[in-house]
C-alpha cells in the first residue's frame, strides 16, 4: 500500500460538483452578457427618438447625415458601434424614399461596423398599403367595358407590385437583425421577412386616452370606416363593453371613395371612428358626414398614423369631428398647428420599453395590451 493520503469518495464527488457549477456559472454568465446599447435616430422623426432615449436614460448617438449636390445620402456614425446592440429609429413619413434610403444606409453602416445585432425601429412601416395585388380583370371583360375599365383601371391591378415584401427584402439585405413597428396596415407583412418582427399594438394607449378624455365613453360606438378594420374595431369595444359598427365603402379610383353604407345604430351615442391610418381624410370625413346624417351625437376619429397629405388638414378643418387623435409616430406638429383639432398620444415609451426587453432579452408580449408608466 502507498502512503499516499487517499480523498474519500463522498468529498470527491463534493468537489466535482462544485467545480461543475463554477464552470457553468461562468458559462451562464458569459452566455446573459449583453452588448451596450447604442440608439441613433434618422432624419424624419428625431423628436421621438429622443423622448426614447430620454425614457431610456441614455445619450441618442451620434449620426451627421447629408445630401451631396447630386442628392445621394451620405451617412457618418460618430461612435465605435463595435459589438453593440444597436437600435435606428426611422419612421415612414415626409419624404419616404428619401427616408427609406437613409435608414437602409445606417443599417448597412453600422453593420460593417462591427455592431452586435441592428434593429430597425419604423413606428410608421414605408408601402404597408402595397401589401398585395388586386383581383385581376378578364381580357373579355376588358373589351366589353372600355370606358368603364378606364375609370376604375387602379382596381385590377394585376400586374402590380408587392412593394411592401420589396421593403422588407431591402431592410433584411441591408443587414437588419430585428424590427420593431406599429399597427402594420397588414399583418401578413411580418411574414414577408425572415428575421423577428415585433408589431406593437397602440390599442391599450388609445383605450386609455379613451377614457380619460371622453366624458361618455360608456354610450359610444366604435366605428371601422372600412371592412377590413372590423378585427381592430371589435377588439376595443370588448376591452370597453361598447358595441361596434362598420361602415362599407366602395371606391371609383385610389383616394377618392365613391359610397357608403352604415352597418349598425349609432342614433343618439358618441361615434369613434378607429383606423390604422389616414392620409388624405377623404375616407374619415366621408365616415363623419355618414355618422351624423345617422344620428350620431358627436363624432371622433382615432388613428395610429396621421400622415395628412395634400388636402387633409382643410378636410378635417371643415368635418364635424370633436377632435381627431392620432399618436406620433409620424411628426405631428405643424399639423396641429394649423389644424386645432388634431390631438396627439404619445407612444415613445412604448417603443422605450420594448426597446429595453428586447436588449435585456424579456418579452414583449406585455405591450400588446398594457401602457408602460
Amino acid at each position: 500500500m502507498s502512503g499516499d493520503k487517499v480523498m474519500p469518495v463522498s468529498q470527491t464527488v463534493r468537489a466535482k460538483s462544485l467545480l461543475r457549477a463554477n464552470l457553468e456559472k461562468s458559462s451562464s454568465l458569459l452566455r446573459s452578457r449583453m452588448p451596450n446599447i447604442k440608439v441613433f435616430s434618422g432624419t424624419s422623426h428625431p423628436d421621438l427618438a429622443q423622448r426614447i432615449v430620454d425614457r431610456l436614460g441614455i445619450d441618442l448617438g451620434k449620426v451627421v447625415t447629408k445630401k451631396f449636390s447630386n442628392l445621394e445620402t451620405c451617412v457618418e456614425i460618430g461612435e465605435s458601434v463595435r459589438g453593440e446592440d444597436v437600435y435606428i429609429v426611422q419612421s415612414g413619413s415626409g419624404e419616404v424614399n428619401d427616408n427609406l434610403m437613409e435608414l437602409l444606409i445606417m443599417i448597412n453602416a453600422c453593420k460593417i461596423a462591427s455592431a452586435s445585432r441592428v434593429t430597425a425601429v419604423i413606428p410608421c412601416f414605408p408601402y404597408a398599403r402595397q401589401d398585395k395585388k388586386d383581383k385581376p380583370s378578364t381580357s373579355n371583360d376588358v373589351e366589353r367595358n372600355v370606358e368603364k375599365w378606364k375609370s376604375i383601371e387602379w382596381k385590377f391591378r394585376s400586374r402590380a407590385p408587392i412593394s411592401a415584401k420589396l421593403v422588407a427584402n431591402m431592410l433584411s439585405v441591408a443587414g437588419a437583425d430585428h424590427i420593431i413597428t406599429m399597427d402594420l396596415h397588414a399583418s401578413q407583412i411580418q411574414g414577408f421577412f425572415d428575421i423577428p418582427v415585433d408589431n406593437l399594438y397602440a390599442e391599450p394607449a388609445v383605450l386609455k386616452w379613451i377614457k380619460e378624455n371622453i366624458v361618455e365613453w360608456r354610450n359610444s360606438i366604435i366605428v371601422s370606416p372600412d371592412a377590413g378594420g372590423a378585427k381592430r374595431v371589435t377588439s376595443i369595444a370588448d376591452r370597453l363593453n361598447v358595441e361596434f359598427a362598420l361602415i362599407h365603402k366602395e371606391r371609383k379610383k385610389a383616394n377618392e371613395v365613391a359610397s357608403m353604407v352604415l352597418v349598425g345604430d349609432v342614433k343618439d351615442r358618441v361615434a369613434i371612428l378607429v383606423d390604422d391610418m389616414a392620409d388624405t381624410c377623404g375616407t374619415i370625413c366621408h365616415a363623419a358626414e355618414k355618422l351624423t346624417e345617422a344620428g350620431a351625437t358627436k363624432v371622433y376619429a382615432i388613428l395610429t398614423h396621421g400622415i395628412f397629405s395634400g388636402p387633409a388638414i382643410q378636410r378635417i378643418n371643415n368635418a364635424c369631428f370633436e377632435a381627431v387623435v392620432v399618436t406620433n409616430t409620424i411628426p405631428q406638429d405643424a399639423h396641429m398647428k394649423d389644424c386645432s383639432k388634431i390631438q396627439c398620444i404619445d407612444v415613445s415609451m412604448m417603443f422605450a420599453e420594448a426597446v429595453r426587453r428586447t436588449h435585456n432579452g424579456e418579452s414583449v408580449s406585455y405591450l400588446f395590451s398594457n401602457v408602460p408608466y
